[in-house]
């Protein structure tokens, strides 16, 4: 049956390919955006169409987010802030964007009783050792000294939110850990790294892999991610869940740096840039972030259609083709 989908933070990377999908499948999809780090560009090929609707403005307006999701069937809550060098730099903003706009959209849910889907993020899990990481280990959190730890300790309350909100008024709630999402559309100025790579070794510059380069990652293609957060909202059996979503197939910054120059037959070198230098200031980092997808396969049988080759290549497309 067709429905109407709220998406906040819907002209951001994730949140365009999920409205584009929604769209696809005969739903109708309401976007609220303030385009702080989306990007009207990003929905251009969708704004006309008559199953669309998209307002600028903040997930922090209580009367804008409360007349959306009276109209919606359910809500993805995607808007918060985004990329490490944006945390850094402004931790205020961080922690209020994520924390009061999850307020606001659980209060509206409540109020009309809408289920909600949460993106959280794999910077819960702090600085835990134990890999893959499953979703009921134990956490460690990092310095309060350190700003970067912001984005972890403000996406944990927002889980602690709609987790409570579940448990005390029966609220549909899912929470889904994004680890590493790219592809087509993301850009690199907020220190996502696979787009830098791309666009340095496109034009022969030399690729910055941060710190030591050792630190390694797993990468999921932002398609895979937004199909997977359509089948969790439609499976009963996810609602009160918390699930990771992305891919176990794991590789090292300087690993993927050679990779991305092989692949585009870039004449690029690497160079080693200290954290210091590349934020301005200390930075902690997790030398292996790998997720346990053992919860989500029980859920909806998850697979990935895209290895990290597929990945690199679709990005490379998109930035040639812009």
């Amino acid at each position: 049956m067709p429905q109407n989908y709220l998406i906040t933070g819907g002209a951001g990377f994730i949140g365009s390919h999920l409205a584009e999908l929604l769209l696809n499948q005969g739903h109708s999809v309401s976007i609220l955006d303030n385009l702080s780090t989306g990007r009207r560009e990003n929905i251009a090929h969708l704004l006309g169409n008559p199953k669309l609707q998209f307002i600028q403005g903040t997930v922090e307006d209580h009367k804008t987010v409360t007349e959306l999701m009276q109209k919606s069937d359910a809500c993805f809550h995607l808007a918060s802030a985004v990329g490490v060098q944006l945390i850094v730099d402004k931790p205020v903003e961080t922690i209020r964007t994520i924390i009061g706009g999850t307020e606001v959209v659980l209060e509206a849910a409540r109020q009309f009783r809408k289920p909600v889907l949460i993106t959280s993020s794999s910077e819960v899990y702090g600085k835990g050792s134990k890999v893959p990481f499953a979703e009921d280990d134990d956490v460690v959190m990092g310095s309060t000294r350190h700003s970067r730890w912001c984005y972890a300790y403000s996406k944990g309350i927002d889980e602690f939110l709609a987790l409570a909100h579940h448990q005390q008024f029966g609220l549909p709630t899912i929470i889904v850990r994004l680890f590493n999402t790219v592809g087509p559309r993301q850009i690199g100025m907020y220190g996502m790294v696979l787009p830098r790579f791309v666009a340095a070794a496109l034009k022969n510059e030399p690729l910055k892999v941060y710190g030591t380069g050792k630190q390694t990652r797993c990468f999921c293609h932002v398609v895979d991610v937004a199909q997977t957060l359509i089948q969790l909202m439609s499976e009963p059996k996810a609602i009160g869940g918390v699930f990771n979503l992305g891919s176990e197939e794991e590789i090292s910054m300087e690993a993927l740096a050679h990779r991305v120059i092989q692949i585009t037959r870039s004449k690029s070198a690497l160079e080693f840039i200290p954290y210091e230098q590349a934020y301005g200031r200390s930075f902690d980092d997790l030398p292996r972030r790998v997720p346990s997808l053992a919860n989500l396969r029980h859920i909806i049988n998850f697979q990935p259609r895209f290895n990290l080759d597929q990945i690199i290549e679709s990005v490379i497309a998109d930035q040639k083709i812009a």
